[in-house]
C-alpha cells in the first residue's frame, strides 16, 4: 500500500519555490490617499509609519519597500505611479508579498483589482488585505475578493453619483465653476468668483477686434506670437482651435453655459460633449464681461458668413484674410473670388489677381472669361474709389447721419425681454419635472424653439449694430480726412471695403457703409 505524507502549507503568503524556510519573506506595503488636502496628507504619513512598524514586527518578514500614492483617485490605475512601480517590482521578483489596508485602497475597479491579483497570483505572490483579513492565495481568497471588490466598485459609483448630484444642485443655483488656470482674461478671487485680469483682457479684446476686422485665425495667431504674447496655457504658438474657443466662449460676455460636458463612465472618467444627455443651465450675468454682447454676436455672425463662403462652382471655400482684399474681390462672370498669385516676367515677380475658376480650371470645370488684374492697378483703383468718397463727403454726410440714427433706433430689446421671461418659466418647470422624475421632453423642445428665436433676434440686433459701427467708421474717416489719400493702405482698405466686383470694363467698390463707387479700368 502506498504511503501518503502531507506537506503542510507554507505559513506565509507566497514566495519562490525550492526556497529554504529560514529565508525571510520580502514584504512590500501599498498605501494611498484620495486627495491632497492637509488632513489626507497626515493620513498618508500615518500609513507609511504604520506599515513600517507592521512589517518589522513579523520576524519572518523583511521590508521590501513602502509604495505610496498621494492625492490620486483610485478608480483606475493609469495615474498611480507608485502602484504601477510596485507591480513592476513584483514581476521582476523583488517582492514576495504585498500588504495593503483594504480592497478599496488597492482598487475600486473590480476589473483592475482582479486583473492585478491574478497577475501576482501567477507569480505566487500574495496580497493581504488587513481590513477584510483576506489572503489572495487562500482557497477562499478569490471568492471573497470578488465579492468585496464588487462592493468597493459600488461604493465608488455611489460616490460618483453623489458628486454629480452635488454639481447638479450647484448648476441649478447658477453657481459657476471654472478653472481659471488656463482661462485667458480671468482670474479667481478668494471666494472663487471670476474677476477680470486687465492685461489678459486686452489680448481677448484684440482677438475679437482683429477677427471682426477681417483677419483669419492664422494671421491673428501669427501676430500674437510675433508680439511675444502667449496662450493661457503658456504656449508660444496659437492654434486656430484655441482662437475659435475664445471667440465662441459665452463667458467673455459675462454669461456661463454649465454642464457643457458630462462624465459617462465613472471608472475611466470619460467625458463627452453634452448633446442632450443631461440638462444644461445658462446663467446670464454671472460675472463681469470683457466683450460687449453686441460685439460677441457680430463675431458669431461673421463666423457663419465665412463658413458659408462658396466657390463659383458651388463648393465650400476656405476663408482667407492674408490680404485686405482676400475674400473681398468677386468675379462678375462666375461669382467666384479673385486670388493673388504671381507672374514671372523677365525674371521679375509681378503680383496679379485672377479669378479662382481660371486658376483652377481643371477642378472648377468652368471656362471663366474674367480679366486679370495687376495688383498695382487694383491698388490704384482702391485709392481712386476712396478719394471719390472723400470728394463727395458733403453730399454723403447727411445721409450717413440719418442711416446711423436709424440703425441706433432699431432694436429687439422688448421682444428679447419677453422671451427671457418665458425661458425663465420654462426652466423652472424643467427643474420641477426633472427633480420629480417626470418626462420633460416637451419642455426641452419649447426651450430650444425659444432660444433659437432669441438667437435670431440677437443676431439681427448685432447686424444692426455692425451696420451702425461701419457707418460711424466712415463718418469719422470723412470728418477727419481733409485731403485725398496718396497711396494704398491695407488697414484702411480692410476697414472700409465690403466687396469689389470685377467687370470687363470697370470695378464696383461697395463700402461697408453701403456706398457704391464705379471705377473704369
Amino acid at each position: 500500500m502506498a504511503t501518503v505524507r502531507m506537506i503542510p502549507a507554507t505559513p506565509r503568503g507566497g514566495g519562490r519555490k525550492n526556497e529554504s524556510e529560514s529565508h525571510k519573506i520580502r514584504v512590500a506595503a501599498y498605501c494611498r490617499v484620495s486627495t491632497d488636502t492637509d488632513e489626507q496628507a497626515t493620513s498618508y504619513e500615518a500609513q507609511i509609519e504604520h506599515y513600517t512598524d507592521y512589517i518589522e514586527k513579523h520576524p519572518g518578514w523583511e521590508l521590501a519597500g513602502i509604495y505610496a500614492d498621494d492625492g490620486i483617485s483610485g478608480t483606475n490605475t493609469k495615474k498611480r505611479e507608485e502602484f504601477n512601480r510596485l507591480i513592476e517590482d513584483c514581476m521582476a521578483g523583488k517582492v514576495d508579498m504585498v500588504v495593503t489596508k483594504s480592497i478599496s485602497r488597492f482598487a475600486r475597479n473590480t476589473l483592475d483589482c482582479l486583473k492585478y491579483i491574478r497577475q501576482l497570483k501567477d507569480k505566487n505572490i500574495a496580497v493581504f488585505f488587513e481590513k477584510e483579513a483576506i489572503n489572495t492565495l487562500d482557497a477562499k481568497g478569490e471568492v471573497l475578493l470578488t465579492i468585496m471588490a464588487s462592493l468597493a466598485q459600488q461604493e465608488s459609483q455611489s460616490l460618483s453619483q453623489n458628486v454629480r448630484l452635488g454639481l447638479q444642485y450647484r448648476y441649478q443655483q447658477g453657481k459657476v465653476q471654472v478653472c481659471a488656470n488656463r482661462f485667458l482674461g480671468y482670474d479667481k478671487d478668494e471666494d472663487g468668483n471670476l474677476v477680470i485680469n486687465p492685461e489678459e483682457a486686452e489680448v481677448v479684446k484684440r482677438i475679437y477686434r482683429e477677427y471682426l476686422g477681417g483677419k483669419s485665425y492664422y494671421q491673428i495667431g501669427k501676430e500674437l506670437s510675433e508680439d511675444g504674447i502667449r496662450t493661457a496655457a503658456g504656449n508660444d504658438y496659437w492654434l486656430a482651435s484655441t482662437l475659435k474657443k475664445i471667440l465662441t466662449n459665452e463667458k467673455y460676455i459675462g454669461d456661463a453655459l454649465l454642464q457643457k460636458t458630462v462624465t459617462t463612465d465613472f471608472l475611466n472618467k470619460k467625458r463627452v460633449v453634452n448633446k442632450g444627455i443631461v440638462p444644461q443651465y445658462y446663467v446670464e450675468g454671472s460675472h463681469e464681461a470683457i466683450i460687449p454682447r453686441e460685439l460677441f454676436m457680430q463675431v458669431q455672425e461673421e463666423m457663419v458668413r465665412r463658413a458659408r463662403l462658396k466657390t463659383g462652382s458651388g463648393n465650400r471655400r476656405v476663408y482667407s484674410g492674408k490680404y485686405a482684399l482676400s475674400s473681398t474681390i468677386y468675379c462678375a462672370h462666375c461669382g467666384d473670388i479673385f486670388q493673388r498669385t504671381q507672374w514671372f516676367i523677365r525674371d521679375e515677380r509681378l503680383p496679379v489677381w485672377r479669378c479662382a475658376c481660371r486658376l483652377n480650371r481643371k477642378k472648377s470645370k468652368i471656362d471663366c472669361p474674367s480679366r486679370t488684374l495687376y495688383e498695382s492697378d487694383l491698388h490704384a483703383a482702391v485709392v481712386q474709389a476712396i478719394n471719390q468718397v472723400i470728394a463727395q463727403k458733403d453730399d454723403l454726410m447727411p445721409g450717413l447721419k440719418i442711416a446711423i440714427e436709424k440703425a441706433l433706433g432699431s432694436g429687439n430689446g422688448t421682444r428679447v425681454a419677453e422671451i427671457d421671461a418665458q425661458l425663465e418659466d420654462l426652466e423652472k418647470e424643467l427643474l420641477k419635472r426633472a427633480n420629480s422624475k417626470q418626462d420633460y421632453t416637451d419642455i426641452l423642445e419649447q426651450l430650444d424653439t425659444m432660444r433659437d428665436a432669441k438667437q435670431e433676434l440677437l443676431l439681427e440686433d448685432a447686424n444692426n449694430a455692425g451696420v451702425q459701427r461701419h457707418l460711424s467708421e466712415i463718418e469719422t474717416f470723412l470728418e477727419t480726412q481733409q485731403t485725398d489719400i496718396e497711396e494704398y493702405d491695407e488697414d484702411l482698405a480692410r476697414r472700409l471695403l465690403e466687396r469689389v466686383t470685377v467687370y470687363d470694363d470697370h470695378l464696383t467698390f461697395e463700402f461697408k457703409s453701403g456706398i457704391e463707387i464705379d471705377i473704369a479700368m
